[in-house]
């Protein structure tokens, strides 16, 4: 992205340039049980203010940081998966700058100074039908949080919490190849997906993955905008940014390197500060974390256990299992889901359990619910309810209802199945046809005329049956009872 100022001139064509967007994504790797060169709690949420802290993580004088390994192999396979090369020799740097959320008044982190010596870096993607460039994938530590109380500029005071300071934390840096705020956020989607799939961060929790977002009309100087918190805000400051730089190149009016920060209150991006160059950050190699080795063995090792990616699983419940594409794609996006339809999943059953997951389970457990989950539905609950389907044993309304009954006590199909299964037998089935008849003479006569109107006959025998009567037998024996 060009960093030169753009000189105020308006191009006698009078065209605006295209926007250009980069965007800076840092990712906390909230599966790990300790911060990134301390025993501290990685996982700071619910505690106390600077009760998640040691001597090491608030840069006390003497202490050594200490760093954690399996960071280095959790951001390696984010790297992998983005389709990033991991060199052989990865090393670590100061990044010195005065912030009070920064207690050694110095972030340690990796910059690509001595050739390629990030975690990852050099990858590419494909979102949506668009080519995302991975410049680098660094890893760093967290800083502390900063809290503003007051309500006005003269009674405002700022605290400090540290808890968060020294969390791991990879920070994906792209190219600026985005020209859109839609493929923004297809993007930070794709990537939310994955880190789940990879099961190294939890992106739904406050904080844990957050966006920097670089922007520009082509040729002229980026704008960064920060404190964005949401996708969708996101999208919003960026489609603001875009409007207002767009505004300034058809004035004639400079448009100055600067950080932005995003209003949500007003919805708007507000001046910060002027954008520091990296020289200003004065890099030090940090000298207290020797260079790290990693060897074709390990990366071997990390390739095996990653698991499937998002697009194979997707392509797999596409093409083997006749799974529509929709349905395919929420499914495989989610590995929690995912992972339930896999271990119950059987030729015959793969397209009704699909439905079953994606339609009522989902539904069931809502938003929220896979947090709170207990691991009360299992791949054996879900199998035997959409076999009891494809088998005919059981009606679709009937198997929503035992869902339910499992999600809440756990209790196997056999167990809550009483008064469930599906009714087949023709002579209570018939029964109830006579009655629906003799309750609805007008519906009846209507099918003559319009034969379509047996359906609503149908609905009403399934009405009397709570969903159980099989409804091939029920419209076989409605058509034979108007037909004498």
């Amino acid at each position: 992205m060009a960093s030169s100022v753009y000189d105020g001139t308006v191009p006698a064509h009078g065209n605006t340039p295209r926007p250009v967007i980069g965007l800076e994504i840092h990712c906390q790797m909230t599966s790990l049980h300790s911060k990134l060169f301390c025993p501290c709690r990685a996982d700071y949420r619910g505690m106390g203010p600077n009760e998640n802290t040691c001597p090491v993580c608030v840069g006390l004088p003497g202490t050594l940081p200490r760093l954690n390994r399996e960071a280095v192999r959790r951001a390696a396979m984010i790297a992998m998966t983005l389709n990033c090369k991991v060199p052989r020799k990865i090393s670590f740097f100061r990044k010195n700058y005065f912030y009070p959320d920064l207690p050694k008044n110095f972030q340690i982190t990796q910059l690509d100074m001595y050739g390629d010596t990030s975690v990852g870096g050099r990858g590419s993607v494909v979102v949506g039908g668009k080519t995302v460039a991975i410049r680098r994938i660094q890893l760093e530590e967290d800083p502390g949080r900063l809290i503003y109380r007051g309500t006005s500029a003269k009674n405002r005071i700022t605290l400090v919490d540290y808890n968060r300071a020294g969390t791991p934390l990879v920070e994906i840096v792209t190219e600026p190849d985005f020209e859109s705020p839609r493929q923004v956020r297809l993007f930070l989607q794709m990537l939310s997906d994955m880190l789940s799939n990879l099961k190294v961060s939890d992106p739904s929790l406050e904080g844990a993955m957050r966006a920097d977002a670089n922007v520009s009309l082509e040729g002229s100087s980026r704008v960064e905008i920060k404190n964005i918190s949401s996708f969708h805000d996101l999208e919003k400051a960026l489609k603001f940014e875009i409007a207002r730089q767009e505004a300034q190149y058809s004035r004639g009016l400079g448009i100055p390197q600067e950080t932005r920060h995003w209003d949500a209150a007003r919805r708007i991006t507000i001046p910060s500060r002027s954008k520091e160059a990296d020289m200003d950050y004065r890099y030090l190699p940090e000298a207290d974390i020797p260079w790290i080795r990693v060897d074709d063995k390990e990366i071997d090792e990390l390739r095996a256990w990653m698991p499937e990616s998002v697009g194979s699983r997707r392509t797999r419940y596409v093409d083997e299992y006749g799974i529509p594409p929709q349905v395919a794609d929420v499914l495989s996006s989610d590995r929690f889901y995912s992972d339930l339809f896999d271990g119950a999943r059987t030729d015959e059953n793969a397209r009704e359990l699909a439905n079953i997951i994606t339609t009522d389970l989902m539904g069931i457990l809502g938003d929220g619910g896979k947090g709170g989950y207990s691991g009360r539905v299992t791949s054996e609950h879900l199998g035997e309810l959409a076999d009891a389907i494809t088998a005919g044993r059981m009606a679709r309304n009937s198997a929503k209802q035992a869902l339910r009954e499992m999600a809440r006590t756990g209790r196997r199909l056999g167990e809550i199945s009483t008064g469930l299964d599906r009714l087949s037998d023709e002579m209570e089935i018939g029964r109830i046809v006579h009655e629906v008849i003799s309750e609805e003479p007008q519906a009846a006569e209507q099918v003559g005329a319009n034969p379509q109107a047996v359906n609503y006959l149908v609905g009403k025998v399934m009405q009397k049956t709570r969903g159980r009567a099989d409804p091939k037998i029920t419209l076989e024996l409605l058509k034979r009872s108007l037909q004498s």
